[in-house]
C-alpha cells in the first residue's frame, strides 16, 4: 500500500506560472511538491520562445550576411552548419532549465519531483516517477500547469510517410532541401522564414485564403508580400488530403475550396496545425474538473476551476498562449492567496509579437474589430519607408499603424510590423495602460534617431487625415 504524502500545495508543471507560484509559496512558508514530466521550463523554456529565437536570431544573421554588399561590406559564399546552430540552441536550454532547476531546489520546503501526475481525486495526485516508482500526493491546493501539446492532424498518410513538428524540426543537423509546411499559423511562418534563411526551399501550405486572418488585411498582406519576397512559396485556402512518401522525401496533395487539385514535393515535412491541451491523461474526470469542448480546463477570472481548491494557468485553461499571459495568470493566483485577494485576468492587456523578420508586434484592437464594435475610430497609418532609422539600417519593409478613438483621443490598438516591431508596440502599450492620449506620444520628444522617434510621424499622419 502506497503511503499518502501530505503537502500544503501540489504544482503540476514547472512552466512560466508554475515555477514562480512554486517559489511565491515557499517563500510564505507553504510545503509544496512540483511535479514535471520532462525538463524544468515548460514549453517556452523547453521546446518554444527560448529555442526558437535563438535559431531566428541565427538565421538573421545568415540574412544579413548574403545582403552584406548591400551595405559595402563583401562577405563571399554564405552556408549554414545546421549542427552548430543546433549547438547553440540547445547550449542556452540546457543551461537556463539548469538554472530554472537550481531555482526550484534552493527552497527548503519544496520538493522537485520528475514523473507522470495524475489525478485521482479532486484533492489527491499519483505521480509515476522517473525512476518507476509511485507516489500518492494530497494538498488543499493543486495547481494545473500542464500546457499544450503539438496537434496532429488527422491526414492519410501522414504517419507513414513522417513529419516533423516545432520540436524535432530543431534538432536536425542539415538544413532541408525542401521544407514543406502544414499549417501557415505563427509556429509555421516564423519556422518557415527561418528554414529559407538557413537555405531550404519553403512551401507553405493553409487552409486560410489569407495569412494571420486576426490581424487586418493590410498588415496581413504586407506581411505575406515580405515572406514571398524571401522567397517562400505559398498554397493559400488549401485542405491537405494526403501525404505520402516519394523515395527519401515525400508528396503532399492538397485540394482548394474551388475543387482545384494539386501537390508539392519536398524533403521534409512539417506540421505546424495547431496546439491540444495536455490533459488527456491528467484524470480531469477523476478530479470533477469541467473543460471546454476543445479540451482545455474551464476557469473563471480568478484561474479557479469548477472544483474548489484546484486552479488552472497558463495555456492549459485556453486564454491567450502566450509565455507572458501564463506568468500573468501566476500573478493573479499569487495576489489572491497571498496578497488582498482581489487579482483577476478581466480586462488585461495581451500584447504579442510575430518573430518573423521583420516582427509583427500587435496590442489591443484592430481596425477590423473596432469597426465590428461600431466604435468612432481614426486610423494612423506609417510604412517604414519614411521611418529616418529604418532607412539607415536598410530596413524598410512594413508598415506602422495605431487605432485612435475619436472622442477621447486614446489609441485602442497598434500594430507594428517592422524591425524591431515588438519593441516599438510596447512603447505604445506603456502608452495604453497609463491611458494617455496619442497626443502625448505626437508631441513627445524622443532620441534621434531611434526607431521609437516615428512615433511622432506616425501620430501626425493621423492628424493629416
Amino acid at each position: 500500500m502506497t503511503a499518502v504524502e501530505s503537502f500544503d500545495a501540489i504544482i503540476l508543471g514547472t512552466g512560466q506560472a508554475g515555477k514562480p507560484l512554486t517559489g511565491a509559496l515557499a517563500s510564505a512558508g507553504w510545503r509544496v511538491a512540483i511535479v514535471e514530466r520532462d525538463r524544468v521550463g515548460g514549453t517556452c523554456v523547453i521546446s518554444g520562445c527560448t529555442p526558437t529565437k535563438t535559431m531566428v536570431a541565427s538565421a538573421r544573421v545568415a540574412h544579413l550576411a548574403r545582403r552584406g554588399a548591400d551595405y559595402g561590406v563583401n562577405t563571399g559564399p554564405v552556408t549554414v552548419d545546421q549542427s552548430v546552430v543546433r549547438r547553440r540552441k540547445r547550449s542556452i536550454v540546457d543551461a537556463w532549465s539548469a538554472g530554472s532547476q537550481k531555482g526550484l531546489e534552493r527552497h527548503p520546503t519544496v520538493e522537485l519531483i520528475f514523473g507522470e501526475g495524475a489525478f485521482q481525486g479532486p484533492r489527491e495526485v499519483r505521480v509515476k516517477t522517473a525512476e518507476g516508482t509511485t507516489r500518492i500526493l494530497t494538498a488543499q491546493h493543486i495547481f494545473v500547469n500542464v500546457g499544450t501539446r503539438t496537434h496532429t492532424p488527422d491526414i492519410p498518410g501522414l504517419q507513414e510517410a513522417g513529419f516533423l513538428d516545432s520540436t524535432s524540426i530543431m534538432e536536425l543537423d542539415e538544413t532541408p532541401e525542401h521544407l514543406i509546411i502544414i499549417g501557415g499559423g505563427f509556429i509555421g511562418l516564423e519556422f518557415g522564414q527561418m528554414f529559407r534563411r538557413f537555405g531550404a526551399r519553403v512551401t507553405i501550405l493553409d487552409a486560410a485564403t489569407r495569412l494571420a486572418p486576426r490581424e487586418d488585411e493590410d498588415i496581413a498582406e504586407q506581411l505575406l508580400g515580405i515572406l514571398r519576397e524571401d522567397g517562400i512559396h505559398f498554397e493559400l485556402g488549401v485542405e491537405v488530403e494526403s501525404v505520402g512518401q516519394e523515395g527519401d522525401g515525400a508528396v503532399v496533395r492538397w485540394r482548394s475550396k474551388d475543387g482545384e487539385q494539386g501537390q508539392v514535393r519536398g524533403s521534409h515535412v512539417m506540421v505546424a496545425a495547431g496546439r491540444v491541451p495536455a490533459t488527456d491523461a491528467l484524470g480531469t474526470e477523476t478530479a470533477g474538473l469541467a473543460l471546454t469542448e476543445r479540451g482545455f480546463i474551464q476557469v473563471n477570472d480568478r484561474l479557479e476551476t469548477s472544483v474548489q481548491g484546484i486552479w488552472a494557468l497558463g495555456d492549459v485553461n485556453g486564454g491567450p498562449p502566450f509565455t507572458h499571459v501564463a506568468y500573468d495568470d501566476f500573478r493573479v493566483v499569487k495576489e489572491n492567496l497571498l496578497g488582498e485577494g482581489h487579482a483577476t485576468r478581466a480586462g488585461r492587456m495581451v500584447p504579442y509579437t510575430l518573430f518573423t523578420d521583420p516582427q509583427l508586434g500587435r496590442v489591443g484592437l484592430t481596425e477590423t474589430e473596432a469597426r465590428k464594435r461600431g466604435l468612432d475610430i481614426r486610423v494612423a497609418r506609417l510604412p517604414m519607408s519614411r521611418v529616418a532609422r529604418a532607412i539607415e539600417m536598410d530596413e524598410t519593409r512594413g508598415m506602422m499603424k495605431a487605432v485612435v478613438d475619436a472622442a477621447t483621443d486614446r489609441i485602442l490598438g497598434v500594430a507594428i510590423l517592422g524591425v524591431e516591431g515588438g519593441e516599438i508596440m510596447s512603447v505604445l502599450q506603456v502608452a495604453m495602460m497609463g491611458d494617455l492620449p496619442y497626443t502625448a506620444i505626437r508631441d513627445g520628444v524622443f532620441a534621434h534617431p531611434t526607431l521609437a522617434e516615428s512615433l511622432n510621424n506616425l501620430f501626425m499622419a493621423l492628424d493629416a487625415t
